[in-house]
């Protein structure tokens, strides 16, 4: 079992690890080149595509410069670090981001210890000199030590940014998590993957995807319509949370653009464990999104705001989700740009349930915060603990969905386990008591397996990776 980070193997990654072993290396003529701390920059330059970069263990203090690095779909580029044993450790060059991401696609980094180091630099970084860094994966990382303020940021992107994977990565303590686009909507940020990552203790964001302006003669994007995922991840925030006009949610997610190409994109946000924010909301959007089958629980304020922040909430559909929350579950605010403002199915149990001028209690459970409990197994327990479950004899109404509201999204008919739904009820979870259920909690959420198959975005569809018998590291030594 590869190298973790609590001593013992992960139990999701043990299924995806056979898999894997099934699987050849892209492209009959790659190679694979196995170095060090002391030659890996020189072996880096010369990668090509189908090429494996495999990073012994140890520390490597040059930086990780991923630039100039052109994959195919077919034949992307590798670079790993060891799947067992000790890690490859990367910290900053000096002056640098730990990871620099420049004019590169179709490239994988994997199983790697993303090491800020105390110092103003990023974790990963698609630079915003550079002109694309698209088809970019990163799967199982571990991002640490980037606590210096609330600008360092562990996963950010501030050029063009085109097909994104971003799995099964811990982000534990940083100024930011994860920051996707440029502040002034000039860097999109289109059709990603984003699942399975763990962010907990932020300063600020533990995700923002900015807005986007329109982006006419942008090469490599889109011209049609694309949906973003974002589902099975864990985004929590704890007491070194900041505080006044420096405050953030857990999660914001600005507009795609108001007109041309990406005018009609979407987000899909599914299966995720929103929890705790002392000093703001656990979510808040505006533009196209579709908001299902997620848990919120915010037992220090408000849970979810949908409203203008650069732009007008357009087309938004909240439906079949659990929340609860100390004060407002759902609070929101239409503009004349607002074509839709759905709200079904969901369970709310909150000192105001809903809120706002486009805010609806019609066909959702509601309850007052403190009567949460009789609804739901645990839902004032601590992660690990917590259980979101319905008591017996809860939640079990059905609500209609109209049909349009599902054709296009993904695993809509899915709970927030991936359980697939044999009706519409309320809340974030369909039932079947006799299936084994994750209890929620601060660590990377395991599958099932069917949990991630949709719409042509299964696991590992987008960047086929390497066996990791090819990578697999012991006592230091590659086989």
């Amino acid at each position: 079992m590869r190298w973790n980070r609590t001593g013992s193997p992960h139990p999701f990654r043990l299924g995806m690890l056979a898999l894997l072993l099934l699987q050849p290396l892209a492209g009959a003529h790659a190679e694979t080149r196995v170095v060090g701390p002391d030659d890996y920059r020189e072996a880096l330059g010369r990668l090509e595509a189908g090429d494996t970069l495999a990073l012994q263990p140890g520390e490597y203090r040059d930086g990780l410069p991923v630039h100039g690095l052109e994959g195919t779909e077919d034949e992307p580029i590798h670079i790993a670090g060891p799947q067992t044993g000790n890690p490859a450790i990367i910290y900053p060059r000096r002056g640098s981001n730990v990871v620099s991401i420049v004019d590169s696609r179709w490239v994988t980094v994997r199983d790697l210890v993303i090491d800020g180091d105390g110092r103003s630099a990023d974790g990963v970084k698609a630079e915003g000199h550079a002109d694309f860094a698209h088809y970019i994966t990163l799967s199982d990382l571990l991002i640490r030590n980037l606590k210096r303020h609330q600008q360092i940021v562990g996963i950010s992107t501030k050029a063009p940014a085109r097909g994104w994977v971003v799995r099964n990565n811990e982000i534990r303590g940083a100024g930011t998590g994860m920051y996707f686009g440029n502040s002034d909507g000039t860097a999109p940020f289109v059709d990603a993957l984003i699942e399975r990552n763990l962010v907990t203790d932020p300063i600020g964001y533990a995700m923002q995807i900015k807005h986007q302006r329109p982006r006419p003669g942008q090469a490599d994007l889109p011209e049609g319509r694309s949906i973003s995922v974002i589902r099975h991840n864990v985004f929590a925030k704890g007491e070194d949370s900041s505080t006044g006009n420096q405050a953030r949610p857990n999660v914001l997610l600005g507009h795609f653009p108001a007109s041309g190409p990406g005018m009609k994109d979407r987000y899909a946000v599914y299966g995720n464990l929103f929890y705790n924010n002392p000093t703001e909301r656990l979510f808040q959007g505006e533009g196209d999104i579709a908001l299902y089958s997620n848990l919120f629980v915010n037992p220090a304020g408000d849970c979810i705001a949908i409203m203008a922040h650069k732009g007008d909430p357009r087309r938004i559909s909240i439906f079949q989700n659990t929340v609860v929350a100390r004060d407002t579950g759902i609070w929101f605010r239409k503009t004349g740009e607002t074509r839709q403002a759905l709200m079904l199915g969901n369970a709310v149990m909150a000192d105001k349930p809903f809120s706002g001028d486009g805010a609806s209690a019609e066909d959702n459970i509601v309850a007052p915060y403190e009567q949460a409990d009789e609804y739901l197994r645990a839902p004032f327990a601590d992660p690990g603990s917590l259980d979101l479950m319905p008591r017996a004899g809860r939640l079990t109404e059905s609500v209609s969905l109209p049909p349009d509201l599902l054709w296009d999204l993904p695993d809509a008919r899915r709970d927030f386990d991936g359980v697939e739904r044999d009706g519409d009820r309320f809340g974030a979870y369909d039932g079947g008591d006799e299936l084994q259920r994750w209890t929620p909690t601060l660590e990377i959420k395991p599958g099932p397996e069917e949990a991630l198959q949709s719409s042509g975005l299964e696991s590992g569809s987008r960047h086929p990776l390497p066996a990791p018998d090819q990578l697999a590291a012991t006592e230091g030594e590659y086989r």
